[in-house]
């Protein structure tokens, strides 16, 4: 008895709290009817997002195949030596060997008052490179 009356109740709760939102929500959009248009505008963004995506979802749109020579990765040889590349990616010139990132140092076009530059220039000092 307890649970035919416990379904009853909840079922006709859901149903008046259910028409009481679809009115409430008639009543809204009567009077703002920009949300129609706003709506429209969000769903073709979305829409549009996710066919985009859709189409190739992992796909680069800038990554292009690099003509790698054969002795270019040395720890996959016997050579010792740095990485190598072909100047342009034309793979009908010499490689050349790829610049290192550990031996470039930017030196910006700072000028300084020469206590701030001992305080923070640490270049060639004990205990730094």
């Amino acid at each position: 008895m307890a649970s035919q009356v416990t379904r009853r109740f909840l079922s006709t709760t859901a149903r008046r709290l259910e028409a009481a939102q679809n009115a409430e929500l008639k009543k809204e959009t009567k009077r703002n009817p920009e949300l129609l248009i706003l709506g429209g505008v969000m769903l073709s963004a979305l829409g549009g997002a996710g066919y985009y995506f859709g189409r190739s979802p992992t796909g680069a749109t800038s990554e292009n195949a690099v003509a790698i020579p054969k002795d270019g990765h040395p720890w996959e040889t016997e050579t010792l030596g740095k990485y190598k590349y072909y100047p342009n990616g034309d793979a009908s010139q010499d490689p050349k060997d790829a610049p290192s990132a550990l031996n470039v140092v930017v030196v910006p076009n700072v000028t300084l008052p020469a206590e701030l530059h001992e305080k923070f220039n640490k270049w060639g000092k004990e205990g730094y490179p």
